[in-house]
């Protein structure tokens, strides 16, 4: 045990060194590969090491920070510069132009972006700084596993979505830099930028414990029987089929603005279609659909609690005796109650 003597540099290195040293442990015993940043590097660790992954992170972020300097650390968590190399990669699809396990020229991409050289090389480098590309070979990038995630459609549609929407939101207040509309005033009079959001919350599947494949978890579905449920907000139904596909005795309707929902029915199995469907539905408008069970996913989070209650009252007309409203939504823990780096993505999610 550290001594009071003991400085905390050396305190935290004895406790990254213990943890690592178990975690690799772990992961031998289990067959699982060592974390590394090559393009097939798996995304998460095995749930049973996530007390290990808790230590290391902690204890590896308070050191670094510890070794810089105020303005260092300042310009590490605002640094906009790393904001205009991710959204640049993402707006101009740079990512998907690296054939898998290959790699592609500066040249190239500026030829295929219709962007400077010079430029590219710059923006390619830094991104490369944070891990995102590499460089294997003189003038040439190669994915690392970050800049693969960023190929998935959904991930580049949340990018796109947080640089060219949430961030002028952020800096200005959205509805500032919005001519006064609200945010879903403002996505229903842009169709592209509605869709971009719909798409963009898929992204929400690889935040710890937020995966759609929870959802059939997180409550006993079997319990209610055979039953009618609306999924209020459903975006494009992936909660619905997720439902659907794991409990029979449930059939979902699945309400959110037409121009979400346009087209959604392709994406539903075709041994779905007759228990998920869908209907244009506005969050603030009355309820006009008797059923069993009103789900609310992730919804309220993104309203104060006197819009999320105009929203709860707007179902009082059709409630029946028995029918149930189930949330499932984001409960902001208390500070210091768990892993500081979940903490700050917590919080990242729930301010933004």
């Amino acid at each position: 045990m550290a001594s009071n003597n003991t400085s905390r540099i050396v305190q935290l290195a004895a406790q990254i060194s213990s943890s690592v040293n178990e975690l690799q442990e772990r992961l031998t015993a289990q067959g699982a590969p060592s974390p590394s940043f090559d393009e097939g590097s798996p995304q998460t660790l095995p749930a049973n090491v996530s007390h290990l992954q808790d230590a290391v992170l902690d204890a590896t972020a308070e050191l670094n920070e510890l070794l810089m300097e105020p303005l260092q650390l300042i310009f590490k968590f605002g640094a906009i510069s790393n904001l205009v190399s991710i959204d640049a990669i993402c707006r101009y699809h740079i990512a998907d132009m690296i054939p898998p396990g290959g790699q592609i020229s500066f040249e190239d991409i500026a030829e295929k972006t219709g962007l400077d050289k010079g430029f590219v090389r710059r923006l390619l480098r830094h991104a490369m700084s944070l891990r995102i590309l590499r460089e294997p070979e003189s003038g040439m990038v190669a994915h690392t596993k970050i800049s693969k995630f960023l190929t998935i459609p959904y991930i580049n549609a949340w990018v796109n979505f947080e640089t060219k929407d949430t961030w002028p939101a952020t800096t200005r207040g959205f509805s500032l830099a919005n001519d006064g509309k609200s945010v879903f005033d403002a996505l229903g009079a842009d169709p592209p930028r509605a869709m971009r959001f719909a798409s963009s919350m898929q992204a929400i599947d690889h935040v710890p414990g937020y995966a759609i494949g929870n959802v059939s978890k997180v409550y006993d579905w079997a319990s209610l029987g055979n039953v009618y449920m609306v999924n209020v907000g459903g975006l494009r139904g992936q909660a619905a089929i997720e439902l659907a596909k794991n409990f029979e005795n449930i059939k979902v309707l699945v309400q959110d603005a037409a121009m979400v929902i346009q087209g959604a029915e392709s994406d539903v199995p075709d041994q779905l279609k007759e228990r998920v469907q869908f209907m244009k539905h506005e969050l603030f408008e009355q309820q006009t659909v008797e059923a069993d069970v009103y789900f609310f996913r992730m919804i309220f989070r993104n309203w104060g609690d006197e819009y999320a209650l105009q929203i709860l009252k707007a179902h009082i007309p059709v409630l029946r005796p028995g029918a149930k409203i189930l949330i499932q939504d984001v409960c902001m823990s208390e500070p210091g109650t768990i892993p500081l780096w979940r903490e700050r993505m917590q919080r990242y999610v729930t301010t933004f």
